[in-house]
Parts: structure tokens; sequence; C-alpha cells
């Protein structure tokens, strides 16, 4: 008999620059342990996760983390009053601080997550990656956060052309020249805030790790992937599952050494001279999560596993060779859906 949870997820922008969410539901969907009822919660009404048959039960509409902590938890909260979660899986950077903030409040209210702590999501953050490698005896790029523009025609001093232009969450820009690190310090900041993050560039072949810490030092899953087509936005389009002990032996190492609590993402690039830099640790499950899914690791449920507080095995193998390639598809949906989910803010 499998075990009846409701979860709710964020994350449902499932377009060119995708969120976590489809591929987070579609592994807990899969599970061989639990019965889900799916819950949801959007940020804007043309997300498309709203609208595909048989990925969420219900959603309801929350606020951006921009209007504030407390606004957010409580719009959380009225909604476990009236439909009551078990588990909360966020799967945005930008939201992850007003739930680790609020962590008691919704266990207390009998949410229960399973998050990074504040100490351990600001240690990886980019703007502290210098002091992280120090710390962990990771090799890093080197890099420095700016938050006044007068400060790019000083970048020559310190760095080589082309760098990497950085929001503190999200985007990131490769740039020629100061010009260019103007526009894209401009873009950045007007969407995700100051400060901006200039990196070194590191040239080589980028390569991605999920995986899944216990909080107590154990990986409880970690899959590698090399992208094989990126957008333009950075994304990965296409991936495959690689055989690399290295990079296992590079993600348990600061899992153990950081005793990681939740999903993470690893963006490693190995140098040409087979050097492997820590780029960003992202502190959630990734895009790609489901082609960690195919390969064997079912990363999501044991995710949700450990929220419940059940015991999970750690993942031994997975099957190296695997693919993901993601497509665009045209969903015919009724007006009136939209209009429900803008006017009373659920569906």
């Amino acid at each position: 008999m499998k075990t009846k949870v409701t979860v709710a997820l964020t994350g449902l922008n499932n377009v060119d620059n995708p969120g976590p969410g489809v591929p987070v539901i579609r592994g807990i969907r899969e599970s061989e342990i639990f019965n889900p009822r799916i819950i949801g919660l959007a940020y804007e009404n043309l997300e498309p996760a709203i609208y595909m048959n048989g990925v969420v039960d219900k959603t309801y509409q929350v606020p951006y983390p921009s209007a504030g902590s407390d606004v957010l938890v409580n719009r959380i909260l009225g909604i476990h009053r009236k439909d009551p979660i078990d588990v909360l899986i966020p799967n945005f950077d930008a939201e992850l601080y007003a739930f680790m903030r609020s962590e008691k409040v919704l266990k207390k209210a009998g949410i229960k997550t399973f998050l990074p702590t504040l100490e351990q999501f600001e240690g990886r953050h980019k703007v502290n990656l210098p002091e992280f490698g120090k710390k962990y005896n990771l090799t890093v790029p080197f890099s420095k956060s700016i938050s006044r523009i007068e400060e790019i025609e000083k970048l020559r001093a310190e760095f080589e052309y082309p760098l990497m232009v950085k929001g503190k969450f999200y985007d990131a820009y490769l740039a020629y020249n100061e010009e260019q690190v103007r526009m894209n310090y401009n873009k950045i900041s007007a969407k995700w805030g100051l400060p901006i993050i200039i990196q070194e560039f590191i040239k080589g072949t980028e390569v991605n790790v999920v995986a899944l810490g216990d909080g107590k030092g154990n990986t409880v899953g970690a899959v590698p992937m090399r992208k094989h087509y990126i957008t333009d936005k950075g994304k990965a389009w296409s991936g495959i599952t690689l055989d690399d002990p290295r990079l296992m032996d590079l993600t348990r190492q600061i899992i153990r050494d950081m005793k990681w609590r939740g999903g993470m993402e690893l963006e490693i690039v190995k140098s040409h001279k087979n050097e492997l830099y820590i780029i960003e640790i992202n502190p959630r499950i990734p895009a790609w999560v489901y082609l960690a899914v195919g390969a064997g690791q079912n990363i999501p449920e044991a995710l949700l596993m450990l929220a419940m507080g059940m015991e999970v095995k750690p993942f031994t193998t997975y099957e190296v060779g695997k693919m993901f390639i993601r497509y665009s598809y045209d969903l015919i949906t009724n007006l009136k859906e939209f209009e429900k989910l803008s006017t009373l803010g659920e569906l």
C-alpha cells in the first residue's frame, strides 16, 4: 500500500528557461512508495504546468518572494488551512531564503520541508565563492562582486577578457569588453538587483552534477551530466550521463564537508589542464533532474522520503549513456481556466 501524501511545489514555468517543478513532479508521480496529490504553487498565471494534464491536481497563485518573506509564507499557511499540505518543495533560489527562515513556523503548522540551512545557503553563494573555495580546499575561478557601474573600468587590472557577468540568483553572460559588461550589468541588476558577480572565464568542458545530501554528510544520490545542446540562456536542452569517478568523488567531498541538506546542482568546468573548477553550487534540484530518474536514481522521491522522516538508502549506481532531449509543445487550454486562476487565485 502506497503512502498518501500531499506535496506543494513551485517551479511550474516549463519554458525555454525551465523551472524544476515539472521534472520533480514526474519523479514523485513515478514513485513506488508514495501516492501523491500535487499542489502547484504558481507565481504567474501562464506557467505551463498549471494547464498540463496529469501534472498538478490543484493550483494556487502565490506572491513573488520580492513581496516579502512574510507575505509569501502567510499565503502558503493560508492555503494549508484550506487544503492541507504535508510537504513543501521550493524549486527556486530566490524563494529559498523565505522558506528556510520560516522552516520552524511551517513545521509547527504541519508542513514538512527538507532544505539547506541558512549557513549552507550563504556559504555556497556566488558572492562568497572565493571564500568557499579556500574553506573547503576547492578550485574555483577568481571572482569579485561589484555594486557600482563605475567599478567596471577598474576590472581590467584584475581580469582578462572575456569574463563572466553573473546575477546573484540567476543569469550569466560572457562579456568580451567593458561595453558588454555594462550592458549585462544593467540587464541583470534591473532584474535581480545588486551585487553583480564578475568571474574569471574558464575555458573547458562544462559538466553538471545533480545530488542529494541527507544533512549528516552522506550523499543519498548523485548523477553527473554533460550538456549536449545549450540554449541562448545557457540552459541544457540536451544532455547525457557520464562515467566520471572524479566528479563523483568531488560531489561526495562537498556534501560530506558541508553536511549538505537537500538537493543541489554542481556546475563545474573541466579545464584543458584537466582541473575541475567549481563555477556554481545551486542550492536546489535542477530542471534536468528527470535525467537522473531515467538513469535509475529517483532523487525527487528520495527528497520526499527525507522530508517525511523516512529511512533512505543511498543510490549506489546509475546508468551511463542515458540522454535527455527537451522539446516544445503547443498546449491547448480554455480561456475560462486562465480567467479562473487570474480572478480567484486558484484552479
